[in-house]
């Protein structure tokens, strides 16, 4: 087997500049394994992916390699909640309570759904120390949710719900459906338009699974020096502390360095950050959203559904991120100069940690994945997925 970077798949000429960008990170260890794929007007037109699935270059990166995608997996739960309240079974401006009697606890009770969506509820993290058991325990977690007072008045400013937004938002899509989010995504979402994505993944799938590599957040080199952005330093400082609201946010319950490549995460469904899927999925199902919730014949989303879900609901400096500017719409990150998704103003999508990142663009008819397996540097994306997008839009 070669030790040296391939690159497989499809991709039309003009949007070569993408495949030489790959090729490129696998050559030069930015990527170690990667998938990228691009829909436009519906048609897959990039359909790329190539590197190794272990540092040592023992097993190449496959057409099917899935990994773990972090928050990109909020944009499939935004869609989830989108179709609940198309079919008139969800109110988001109804109070959770009227959904979760239990979730009134600690002065909650006025508190609307769309505030769980857009990351205004004031509930990032749970202040009570939490076995990291509690991250596979949904019924542990949702009811130290529901018992939870928030961290600021709701509605009066946002903060980034890394893990909590998953268990709220999901805990509804149960109490509404019926299901659990992992069922009802892959009955509505995944099963009708045929993605290769997975919220609780099935022990068959676990083989062809990549590990991630890397730390979450941060490194040595992330410590110090002028390269590092105030607001990210700010954050890796709190984050460092799991009894404050941002270092509980991603950390309580405590996430153990490796938990990410164990059985016991992928099996689970932690719905804001172990979504297992392929770029082919993500560029798929943002396809759909980018042509007005339809893709082959199959609807996943009306019109006007899609529109509701893109308004700004939140925009300003992020209560968790460090101050950092984020701007949300109703589960999903909106175009920012943090996030330049596209020239479309109304790019939308959403990142994970690490670098994979899923976006559409309505204005260009473009869908978007991107899906690697060595962590990069950034809160919002990483540098190889932005300049993947970059060589796109440029060749448009």
């Amino acid at each position: 087997m070669s030790t040296e970077p391939r690159v497989h798949g499809h991709c039309d000429t003009r949007f070569e500049g993408v495949r030489q960008i790959l090729e490129k990170n696998l050559a030069s260890g930015a990527d170690l394994g990667a998938g990228v794929s691009f829909t436009l007007h519906g048609e897959t037109v990039v359909d790329l992916w190539g590197g190794f699935l272990e540092p040592d270059s023992s097993d190449e990166w496959q057409r099917d390699t899935l990994v773990n995608l972090y928050s990109t997996t909020k944009g499939m739960v935004a869609i989830c909640a989108a179709q609940l309240v198309e079919r008139g079974l969800l109110d988001i401006d109804a109070p959770v309570a009227e959904y979760w009697p239990e979730f009134a606890a600690a002065g909650k009770q006025q508190i609307p759904v769309r505030q769980l969506l857009c990351h205004q509820a004031g509930l990032p993290a749970v202040r009570e120390p939490l076995e990291t058991s509690v991250l596979y325990n949904w019924e542990a977690f949702t009811s130290a949710l529901a018992a939870q007072e928030p961290w600021w008045e709701p509605g009066t400013r946002h903060g980034y719900h890394a893990i909590t937004f998953g268990h709220l938002v999901g805990e509804v899509i149960r109490r509404v459906s019926g299901q659990t989010v992992g069922h009802f995504f892959r009955q509505n979402v995944a099963e009708p338009l045929g993605i290769d994505f997975h919220i609780g993944l099935p022990d068959k799938e676990h083989a062809r699974t990549s590990r991630l590599h890397g730390r979450l957040i941060g490194g040595d080199g992330a410590k110090s020096g002028s390269s590092v952005p105030e607001p990210l330093k700010a954050f890796m400082r709190e984050m460092a502390d799991p009894s404050t609201m941002t270092g509980g946010a991603f950390n309580n319950p405590r996430i153990p360095p490796d938990a990410v490549n164990t059985p016991e995460w992928r099996r689970a469904e932690i719905p804001a950050a172990n979504g297992h899927g392929t770029a082919r999925a993500l560029a798929r199902v943002y396809g759909a959203l980018a042509l007005g919730g339809e893709l082959d014949g199959i609807r996943i989303l009306e019109s006007k559904s899609i529109e509701r879900a893109i308004q700004t609901q939140a925009e300003g400096p992020d209560a968790v991120l460090g101050g950092m500017p984020m701007r949300f719409g109703l589960g999903f990150m909106l175009r920012s100069p943090i996030m330049p998704l596209s020239p479309s103003k109304r790019a939308f999508g959403h990142p994970g940690a690490g670098g994979s990142i899923g976006m559409a663009d309505p204005d260009a008819g473009v869908g978007f994945g991107y899906t690697p397996n060595k962590m990069q540097m950034g809160l919002v994306g990483g540098a190889g997925g932005f300049a993947m997008l970059k060589a796109f839009f440029d060749a448009l």
